[in-house]
Parts: structure tokens; C-alpha cells; sequence
């Protein structure tokens, strides 16, 4: 088979770099232009020696300026791993020169644009796309994404919380109303700009919580335990947290059950059901940690109750299943390719 070019745009992030090394090992797919808004387009073996002697024939070795036309002459698909606005200028001029888009940024999460321009400070500018972006967790939306041009690839904690959280609500086991999400992740998390409280000397040997009650995912976790979990009256008390390592994120989480005579058995038994034909997803007997799935595209969810709280856990890697890995699982289903290609080995 031919290889499928397609683009990456904003390629010198750590969604980048993840998105070029997840497509070194794929094999269908393979990096056609790599788009830089710097005025100057840096070598990206420069800006990531680990590159360096292993894009021959893969990728460009330069990053290139944003030129719609060319993307599209040579890319079927492209990858925004930019800001939001700049996401929301660039798809539009992509997806009609007829690329599909698969968007690593918020631009098209959010469903209703005032709930967007509340949660990140300024108003959204492509509507029209918008209202057709489908919002990307394969395992809730598998068939959707597949006749989709535009892709909106969920946040790395809303993807954790979603799929903990939306079978037990389609169940029916828990009240939607009670539902804290405690979390804590990597720092790459934050991205790769200098930040003084990511350094070695703030975060190192230290933990720290954020965004208390007011975090930009909080909304989107609503939004899709109200969509795919059928939940309307989904309320969520989210807290994250970072953690001192460079990637993973691990959620407890906390919801009371319907009725006083769930058990265990009953929770992990939804989850069981719920993902026994699921690729990416392992129901454990027991709580996952982070090195069960740093640098993998699985998430591991095990559930309990305790106290008549039901307690669910779930690991993932924050910049492959919760980002780069997941938007590689999405362009797969656009493309017609196996779903699990460049993601599981075999």
C-alpha cells in the first residue's frame, strides 16, 4: 500500500514531536509537510536532535511556512497542533481545499459557542465548521468520526473522565449530579512554552493543584457526560493537580450510586460489558498506575465501592491517548485504516 501523506501543523510542541514519532512507526501514513507559523520555519532535527537520522523518507527534516494551497496538494489530512484561534483561521481555509482536519486544540470541542468563549477568554470565530466538528473519543463516537472531515481530538483529562464515567451513566448506576473528578498529570501537560512553575525547582519534588473548580476541561467533561452519557443534570467538581514527572495522568473519582445495593461487582461488570471489544481499553481488578500506560495509547479503568461511594480510577498517557495517539486512532477511522494502525504493535 502507498503511503498517505498528511500534515502537522505547530509540529515543534510535545503533541508535535508525539504525532511525528507515532507516524515513524505507522505503516500507512507518513509525514508530508510540517507547517510553522515562525517567521523563520525551524529544522524540526534542530529543535528535536532524537529526530536526527530517522525521518529519511518519512518527513521533512524543515518546517515550511502555513501554505494552505500546497498542503493540499500533497497532504489528505492535516493535524492542527496549534492554538486555539489559530486553529479556527487555519481549518476553515483547509477543509475547503477538501483536507481532513483533525484538530488537537479546544477550537471545536465545545458544542455551544458562549460556553467557549466563557471557558477560554475570547469569542469563537468559525461557527459554521463548528456546528459539523465531531468531537473525537472513537470509543463514543466511532461511527460519526469515520464520515467526518473535521475532528475535534478531546482533552487529555475529559478523555479519562469520559470513559470512566459514561457507561455507568448509560447503566443508570450513578447519581450525575455527585461526580468529583481528582486528577493530577504530567507536566508536559502544559505544554512546551517556558512556564516558571513548571521548572525543575517549582515543580520537582513538588505537587500542586490548579484550576479549582474553574479548569477549562470542566465544561467540556460536562458536556459529553450530558451527550454520550445521557446524563442532562451532569454536574462535575473537577480538581487537577500536577504531578512532578514529564507524562501520564491518573483520575480518581468520586460518585454516589443510585441505590445502596450497588457493589462492585455491579460497577466492574458495566466496564467489562462496556469495553470487552475496545483496542485501547483494559478494565483492570485492581487500580492501574502511570507506568502501566506511559507511552501507550490504552487507558486502564478499574471500579469499586467503598464507604457507598463508588470510587473509579483511570490511568492514561497524557500525550498519546490524550492527545497525539488519540488523533492518530481519529485520522485512522477518517482514512479507512484499521483503527488500531501505528498504535499496537503487530
Amino acid at each position: 500500500m502507498s503511503r498517505i501523506p498528511v500534515a502537522i501543523l505547530g509540529p515543534t510542541g510535545y503533541t508535535g514531536l508525539e504525532l511525528i514519532e507515532l507516524i515513524l512507526s505507522h505503516p500507512t501514513l507518513s509525514v508530508g509537510w510540517l507547517g510553522s507559523a515562525r517567521e523563520n520555519p525551524p529544522s524540526i532535527v534542530a529543535e528535536f536532535p532524537r529526530l536526527a537520522g530517522r525521518l529519511a523518507g518519512m518527513a521533512p527534516t524543515m518546517c515550511a511556512a502555513i501554505d494552505h494551497d500546497a498542503i493540499a496538494a500533497s497532504c489528505r489530512l492535516a493535524f492542527l497542533c496549534l492554538p486555539h484561534e489559530a486553529a479556527m483561521h487555519h481549518a476553515p481555509a483547509l477543509l475547503a481545499r477538501g483536507v481532513k482536519v483533525v484538530d488537537l486544540s479546544a477550537a471545536y470541542r465545545l458544542k455551544d459557542p458562549a460556553v467557549y468563549a466563557k471557558a477560554y477568554g475570547h469569542a469563537h470565530t468559525d461557527g459554521a465548521n463548528l456546528r459539523h466538528a465531531v468531537y473525537g473519543l472513537p470509543e463514543l463516537a466511532r461511527e460519526q468520526i469515520r464520515g467526518a472531515s473535521l475532528v475535534a481530538n478531546p482533552g487529555c483529562y475529559p478523555t479519562a473522565a469520559a470513559l470512566a464515567l459514561v457507561p455507568l451513566l448509560r447503566a443508570g448506576l450513578i447519581r450525575p449530579e455527585s461526580i468529583i473528578v481528582n486528577a493530577a498529570s504530567g507536566a508536559s501537560g502544559a505544554g512546551r512554552e517556558a512556564k516558571p512553575h513548571l521548572t525543575m525547582v517549582e515543580a520537582g519534588d513538588n505537587y500542586s493543584a490548579y484550576g479549582i473548580g474553574n479548569h477549562r476541561h470542566q465544561p467540556e467533561i460536562e458536556q459529553t457526560l450530558r451527550i454520550s452519557g445521557g446524563a442532562a443534570g451532569s454536574r462535575v467538581l473537577f480538581v487537577p493537580h500536577l504531578l512532578p514527572i514529564a507524562r501520564g495522568i491518573l483520575e480518581t473519582i468520586y460518585a454516589e450510586p443510585i441505590t445502596a445495593a450497588t457493589a462492585t461487582s455491579d460497577v466492574q461488570a458495566v466496564f467489562k460489558s462496556a469495553y470487552a471489544s475496545e483496542p485501547f481499553v483494559v478494565v483492570r481488578d485492581e487500580a492501574p498506575t502511570l507506568r502501566d500506560v506511559q507511552r501507550t495509547n490504552m487507558v486502564h479503568l478499574n471500579a469499586r465501592v467503598v464507604g457507598g461511594r463508588v470510587i473509579l480510577v483511570a490511568a492514561e498517557d497524557n500525550l498519546t491517548k490524550g492527545a497525539s495517539g488519540q488523533a492518530i486512532q481519529n485520522a485512522n477511522l477518517m482514512l479507512g485504516l484499521p483503527e488500531t494502525a501505528g498504535l499496537l504493535a503487530g
